[in-house]
C-alpha cells in the first residue's frame, strides 16, 4: 500500500517483520484489531530472513557499506499540550557482527580433465531457469500426506507399527573417489543460478509436536506453506559421522549397536515416555547433571553419547530433570510425520513470518515496506503512547505498539551474548547414502575449548540449494568470533585448502557471522511506556518455543479476552444461546418477509417486462404480416402481367400459323 494512502488511525501499529512481530499482526488482525505493520527494510521476515545467493551477496555489501544514519527531525510541531516524544534509533537494528566471506570455487568454469561423458552437477543454459531435481524415493512417512517428498500438515497421527528393514551398509566418502568424478561448480555458476538458492540467517528445525506447528494447524496458516521431514540423526564422534537410531525401527536396524544394547536402549526410552513412574533413582539426580544420570543407569558409552547429544539435544552440564523433559520431548514428537522428530519448511525458515504476514493481510492488516517509525508521542500523565510518527512524519493514532528488538533508544541494555553462525555450500553430503535427497542434523559435542555445534544440511528437494551441491548452516554459543569459533569444525569435517583431505566433502563457499541472542529476554521490563512492547529476536535454541511464547504474551496483553490465533469457523460448528436464537429467529423472520417483499417485486417487474416484451413481438409480427401481404400483392401482379403477355403472345402466334395455312388465291 502507498504510504499517502495510511489511514491516520490504528489499534496496533507493528515496525519489523520478524517471527514473533508476524505471528502478533496475524493474531491481532484474525481478532478484528486495525493492524499497520512496518519494516524499514525492503524484504520481510527481517532477521529471520532467507535470501537467494544474489540477494545474499547484495546485502553483505550494504553490511561492508556501513549504516547512515538518517536525519533527525523536529516533530515537536506535531505534538499536543501534554505529550512528549520518544525518538527511536534512526540506525537499522542489525544484530550482525563480524562478517565475513570465503570463497573456494574457481571464477571460471575448468575444462574436464576426465572423461567427456563425465556427468555435469547442474543444469546447462535455459534448464537453469527450471527449479528441482529428479528426487529419489524418501523413507515411508506416516501421518501426513507426502507429495514428491513434501508434507502437509494435519492434525493426524501415526497408528500402527512400522516395518522393520535391514540396514544396507552405506559407502564412505572415501569410496566416492573411485566415482567418476563430477564437472566442478565454479562460482560463476553459483551466481548465475543464485535465484534458486534460500539462504537463512538464522537455523532452526521444527518440532512436530512444538507449538509452531501446532500453531500453523491451528491458525490454518499451514496451507500457505509446505514443509519437508529431516530424514537423518547424525552426530560427530571420533572424527567420524554416525547415524543415531531415535525410533524403534532405527534402533532394530542399526548396526552400530549391540543386540544388549538395542534392548538396554529401548527399555531406557520406554521408561522416559512413562510420566508416572520415572526411571529409578531420578530423584536422586535432580538437581545433578543428566550425564551422571545417565551412567548410573549403566548405559554404554554408545548409548550415553546418542542419548545426551543426538537426542536430548543437551551439554554435559544439563540437569537430569532438563535432560529427561528434552527426551521425552524427543520421543514424542516421533512419528508423527515420519522417522524424526523434525520438519524443515521448503524455500528456507523465512517463509514462516510471511505466512502469517499473508493471514495478517487476509483479514485487513496493511503492510508497509521500507517505511518506519521515527517518534513515539507519549501521554505525560500516563505514561501511555497515544501515537506514532511515521518516516514521512505522518502521526497515527494507535492504542498498541510493537517494535522489534534494538530499535529503542531508552531500551534497557541486556547482557550481551551472541551466536556463531557459518553457512556453507558444499558439493557432496557428509554422510553418503542410497538416496542423495536427504535433510540431516548432525550434533558435534563440545571439545576442549570448542563449544557444542549444531550442524543441519540441507538438500537441493528441500528448495535451498542448486542440483550437485548442499546448504551446511552451522550454530553454536559464541566464545570468540564466529569464524574462531567455527572454522576448527569445518577444517575437520570439510575439503578446505587448510584441510587437503580428499575424503571429505569439498566447500565451494562460506560464510561466518555472529549474531545478538535473545535467549532469556523479556516483553516486559523495559524503561518504556506501558502499551510499548518490545519483540526478541532469534535466540540459540533449536526450536521456537521462545518466540511463539512471547508473541502469545504480547497478544494476550494487547487484547487479554480474545483466542490466540483461532481458526476461521465453519458455519456448521456455530453454535446459539437461547437468547441469541431467539434474536437469530427474530433477525430470520424479517429476512424471510424482506426477501418475500424482494421476490415479489421482482415478479412484478419481471411481468411488466414479460408484457411489455409480447407487446413489441405482436407489433414486430403485424408490421411483418403487413409486409408480407404487400410483397404478396406486387408478386400476384406481375405473374397476371406476365401471364397477360404470354396469352398475347399466343394468339399472335396462332394468328400467323392460321394464315400461313389458309389457300392462297391466284388471279
Amino acid at each position: 500500500m502507498a504510504a499517502e494512502d495510511l489511514p491516520s488511525e490504528f489499534d496496533v501499529v507493528i515496525l519489523g517483520t520478524g517471527l514473533v512481530e508476524s505471528v502478533v499482526a496475524a493474531a491481532c488482525s484474525r481478532v478484528g484489531q486495525r493492524v499497520l505493520h512496518l519494516d524499514r527494510r525492503s524484504y520481510y521476515a527481517a532477521n529471520w530472513a532467507s535470501f537467494t545467493f544474489n540477494a545474499l551477496l547484495s546485502w553483505i555489501e550494504e553490511y561492508n557499506a556501513g549504516l547512515h544514519p538518517e536525519v533527525i527531525s523536529d516533530w515537536s510541531s506535531l505534538l499536543e499540550e501534554g505529550e512528549d516524544l520518544i525518538c527511536l534509533s534512526s540506525l537499522d537494528p542489525s544484530p550482525i557482527t563480524n562478517l565475513q566471506v570465503f570463497c573456494y570455487s574457481s571464477e571460471e568454469e575448468e575444462e574436464d580433465a576426465k572423461s567427456p561423458d563425465a556427468p555435469n552437477t547442474t543444469e546447462e543454459g535455459g534448464a537453469g531457469d527450471e527449479v528441482g531435481a529428479t528426487e529419489t524415493s524418501e523413507p515411508e512417512t506416516t501421518g501426513s500426506e507426502v507429495k514428491d517428498g513434501e508434507i502437509e500438515l494435519t492434525e493426524q497421527e501415526t497408528t500402527g507399527t512400522q516395518e522393520v528393514q535391514a540396514a544396507k551398509s552405506l559407502p564412505s566418502p572415501a569410496q566416492s573417489q573411485s566415482e567418476p568424478t563430477r564437472k566442478k561448480i565454479t562460482y560463476s555458476q553459483l551466481v548465475k543460478e543464485g535465484r534458486r538458492f534460500n539462504i537463512d540467517l538464522v537455523s532452526k528445525l521444527m518440532y512436530s509436536r512444538g507449538p509452531l506447528v501446532d500453531l500453523l494447524i491451528k491458525s490454518n496458516v499451514s496451507r500457505y506453506a509446505e514443509f519437508k521431514n529431516v530424514t537423518r540423526i547424525l552426530t560427530y564422534r571420533h572424527g567420524n559421522i554416525e547415524q543415531v537410531p531415535c525410533s524403534r525401527s532405527d534402533v532394530f536396524a542399526s548396526r552400530q549397536l549391540s543386540v544388549v544394547e538395542k534392548r538396554m536402549l529401548m527399555r531406557f526410552l520406554t521408561s522416559c515416555l512413562e510420566q508416572e513412574d520415572p526411571p529409578q533413582d531420578y530423584q536422586a539426580f535432580t538437581n545433578r547433571p543428566y550425564l551422571e544420570f545417565l551412567r548410573n543407569q549403566k548405559l554404554t558409552d554408545n548409548l550415553q553419547h546418542f542419548l545426551l547429544h543426538s537426542i536430548a539435544m543437551a551439554t554435559e552440564d544439563t540437569s537430569t530433570e532438563d535432560g529427561l523433559a528434552s527426551t521425552r520431548h524427543f520421543l514424542r514428537c516421533l512419528g508423527r510425520y515420519g522417522n524424526t522428530p523434525f520438519l524443515f519448511p521448503l524455500y528456507g525458515l523465512g517463509e514462516i513470518p510471511q505466512c502469517f504476514c499473508r493471514m495478517s493481510a487476509v483479514f485487513g492488516g496493511i503492510y508497509c515496506l521500507r517505511h518506519s517509525v521515527n517518534a513515539l508521542v507519549v501521554n505525560k500523565e500516563n505514561n501511555r503512547c497515544k501515537a506514532v510518527i511515521d518516516s514521512r512524519g505522518q502521526r497515527i493514532s494507535c492504542s498498541h505498539f510493537v517494535v522489534e528488538d534494538g530499535c529503542m533508544e531508552k531500551q534497557q541494555a541486556t547482557p550481551t551474548r551472541s551466536i556463531s553462525r557459518a553457512v556453507l555450500i558444499t558439493e557432496a553430503s557428509l554422510l553418503l547414502s542410497e538416496s542423495d535427497q536427504q535433510v540431516s542434523i548432525v550434533t558435534v559435542p563440545a571439545g576442549s575449548g570448542s563449544p557444542a555445534v549444531r550442524l543441519v544440511e540441507l538438500c537441493p528437494s528441500s528448495m535451498t540449494c542448486i542440483p550437485g551441491t548442499y546448504l551446511v548452516h552451522l550454530t553454536c554459543q559464541s566464545v570468540g568470533t564466529a569464524f574462531e569459533d567455527l572454522s576448527p569444525l569445518v577444517t575437520r569435517m570439510f575439503r578446505t585448502p587448510e584441510s587437503h583431505d580428499q575424503g571429505r566433502p569439498c566447500v565451494l563457499w562460506s560464510l561466518y557471522f555472529n549474531m545478538a541472542d535473545s535467549t532469556g529476554s523479556e516483553v516486559e521490563g523495559h524503561d518504556l511506556p506501558s502499551n510499548v512492547w518490545v519483540c526478541p529476536g532469534p535466540d540459540s535454541s533449536l526450536g521456537h518455543q521462545h518466540a511463539i511464547s512471547q508473541a502469545e504474551l504480547i497478544f494476550q496483553k494487547i487484547v487479554p479476552d480474545e483466542e490466540f490465533c483461532p481458526p476461521a469457523p465453519n458455519p456448521e460448528d456455530l453454535l446459539y444461546t437461547s437468547s441469541s436464537l431467539g434474536e437469530t429467529e427474530e433477525q430470520g423472520e424479517r429476512e424471510e418477509e424482506q426477501g418475500e417483499r424482494e421476490e415479489e417485486g421482482e415478479r412484478q417487474e419481471q411481468g411488466e417486462r414479460e408484457e411489455g416484451e409480447r407487446e413489441k413481438e405482436g407489433e414486430r409480427e403485424e408490421e411483418q404480416g403487413e409486409r408480407e401481404e404487400e410483397q404478396g400483392e406486387r408478386e400476384e401482379e406481375g405473374e397476371r402481367q406476365e401471364q397477360g403477355e404470354r396469352e398475347e403472345g399466343e394468339r399472335e402466334e396462332q394468328g400467323e400459323r392460321e394464315e400461313e395455312q389458309s389457300p392462297q388465291i391466284k388471279d
